[in-house]
């Protein structure tokens, strides 16, 4: 049986990460796991005209983020690491300071003490010193910070091509080549 990967989607704007994360993990078989905040059902309502369950149906597993008590809030539980995209500040702030209140903040605790990988793909600017104190704290702790900032030399046509590429990238921190990435020197 394949490691799962777990995807977190909070609700800082930039939905539509999330949703392409998890169709490119199904496309490749790659199992997730998903935690999707109350806040996010809002953002992907109004960013994506999906519904939490709409995006739901793209994950093997999905966990109500109030499940304190599911598998993924277990060090004994093998994952191959987690992505929160988009991760709001709160959400951070969470991770950054050990507050486990919710089942995405927890997992994201469980992933950093076992030395799994935490990629952050925080979505807010501008950002005041409390956003990068934050930042700071959950880089301490293990987590990557990974903001969605889009790279231009591979000439993206289109939004989609912005989207892939960073969606790309997120798994290439965890040594997942799916081809989404257009490599700086290969396509110039």
């Amino acid at each position: 049986m394949a490691i799962p990967l777990v995807v977190g989607i909070s609700g800082a704007s930039g939905a539509r990460y999330g949703v392409r994360l998890l169709e490119v993990l199904r496309e490749n078989q790659i199992p997730a796991h998903l935690i999707v905040s109350k806040s996010a059902g809002i953002t992907l309502k109004e960013e994506t005209g999906l519904s939490v369950e709409d995006v739901r149906k793209f994950a093997d597993v999905s966990y109500s983020n109030s499940d304190i008590g599911a598998a993924i809030a277990s060090g004994s539980f093998k994952t191959r690491g987690m992505i929160i995209i988009p991760c709001s500040i709160r959400t951070l702030s969470d991770i950054a300071y050990g507050t486990t209140g919710s089942l995405l903040s927890r997992a994201a605790d469980v992933v950093l003490k076992e030395r799994r990988r935490l990629i952050l793909v925080v979505r807010e600017t501008p950002l005041h010193l409390g956003h990068l104190r934050s930042m700071v704290a959950a880089s301490e702790n293990g987590a990557i910070i990974m903001p969605p900032i889009p790279a231009f030399y591979h000439k993206p046509k289109t939004i989609d091509d912005i989207v892939d590429q960073t969606v790309g990238r997120c798994l290439d921190l965890l040594d997942i080549d799916t081809g989404l990435v257009n490599r700086w020197g290969c396509n110039n």
